[in-house]
Order: structure tokens, then C-alpha cells, then sequence
């Protein structure tokens, strides 16, 4: 396992390779398995395939550390498939982070207008001393980088809270790398996997910008 690196692969795989206990904590934002696309026919590789996203937490409960957290954005479509395989390996809800939009992202029964994450616990982990409002404020990115790219402003304050400097922060998920990014930027070590070579060269990219100093609105 080597840090700081964006490793393009497939995730379970990739993690059947690390340690055990060798993770402090992940932060991720899986496929909602809704078969989604964008406004430019965007869409996610496994979107359609639960068994290849969903047995990714096998191996994400493995390798954390006891006592540890797991942030994971879901889709409310298939919040059943998601809890299902989070109690099965072992997890615990501890809390959940809903981020609400100004604008609605789309329609059906009702306007989407938020999105969420479950706070999933290994163990018993510390409460954070300073614990995050369950409902947060969206930045949008305008998803130029990935269809379904987060702020790494959203991700930034979930790496604050659940974690210390010096961390190792995982993102199995890992896109166009804002969760590798706000690591990066809060004294964190970071391993973010993504299956999509298209997507590794864009995080990798952001990435040495970040190491160059050249920010520009990838702090946002």
C-alpha cells in the first residue's frame, strides 16, 4: 500500500491487496446504482452492477481500523441494497448528513434538492470533538471534472471532523479526486482508487496542481 497516490483499478480487488486495520478513514461517494446520466449522457461504470459496487464495503470495513468511520453518500432509490450490505459486514449508522441544494439536480414525485450521506461506524471511534451539523450547506461544481463530482468544500469538512492530521483517508470511489484533494489540502494521507482511466488522469491532474500550489477553484 503506498500513500498519497490515485491507483486506477478496481476496488475490491485493489483492496484484497492492503492490510487489514491500515485505513483511518474512508470517505466515499459510490455509484447510487439508478443507472444515472447526465444532462450529456454521462454515465458511471457499475451504475447498473450492485454486486461490483456494493462488495466494496467488504473489503472497506477490512482494511479500516477498528474504532474508525466510513462517510458514504448513497441514492435514496437503493437505500436498501446500501444498509443491507453496511450491517452485513459489520457496520453501525451513527449519524447521517443531508446537504441541502438551492436549485433541484431533478424531478420525479418530488424535487431533488439535497444530498446525503450515512456516518457508519467500525467499532466505537471517538466522537469528534468538534461534530458536524447534520445538514450542511452544497457547493456546486458544476460537474465539469465528473458526472457526479463533489465540492471538495463538501468533502473538507468530513476529513476535518473525522480524522486528525497525519491520517491515511481512503476514497475507493474516487472520480476526478475531491476527497483525495481536501485530504491532501488538511494534512491528511490519501489512497483514492477509480475503475475509469479517464478519471484517474483528471484526479491526478488536480492533484499535482494541488502540489504546485495552483488552486485556482479546486478549493471550493
Amino acid at each position: 500500500m503506498t500513500m498519497n497516490q490515485i491507483i486506477c483499478g478496481e476496488s475490491a480487488f485493489t483492496l484484497s491487496t492492503f492490510e487489514a486495520a491500515s485505513i483511518d478513514l474512508c470517505i466515499t461517494d459510490p455509484p447510487y446504482l439508478v443507472n444515472y446520466k447526465d444532462r450529456d449522457g454521462r454515465s458511471l461504470a457499475n451504475d447498473d452492477n450492485p454486486q461490483a459496487v456494493l462488495s466494496v464495503f467488504d473489503e472497506i470495513y477490512r482494511v479500516l481500523k477498528p474504532n474508525s468511520y466510513c462517510i458514504s453518500f448513497y441514492g435514496w432509490n437503493a437505500i436498501a441494497e446500501f444498509s443491507a450490505k453496511w450491517r452485513e459486514v459489520g457496520f453501525k449508522t451513527v449519524g447521517h448528513i443531508v446537504w441541502t441544494k438551492n436549485y433541484s439536480s431533478r424531478a420525479g414525485h418530488t424535487r431533488y434538492c439535497h444530498e446525503s450521506a450515512f456516518v457508519l461506524a467500525k467499532g466505537w471511534p471517538e466522537k469528534p470533538l468538534h461534530p458536524l451539523s447534520d445538514v450542511q450547506r452544497w457547493s456546486y461544481t458544476g460537474n465539469r471534472a465528473h458526472p457526479t463530482e463533489k465540492a471538495v468544500g463538501v468533502i473538507a469538512p468530513l476529513v476535518r471532523a473525522f480524522s486528525l492530521p497525519g491520517d491515511t483517508v481512503l476514497d475507493p470511489f474516487a472520480g476526478s479526486g475531491s476527497t483525495a484533494i481536501a485530504a491532501a489540502l488538511n494534512n491528511r494521507n490519501y489512497i483514492g482508487i477509480e475503475l475509469e482511466q479517464h478519471y484517474c488522469a483528471i484526479a491526478q491532474m488536480r492533484l499535482e496542481d494541488v502540489e504546485r500550489g495552483c488552486l485556482g477553484d479546486i478549493a471550493a
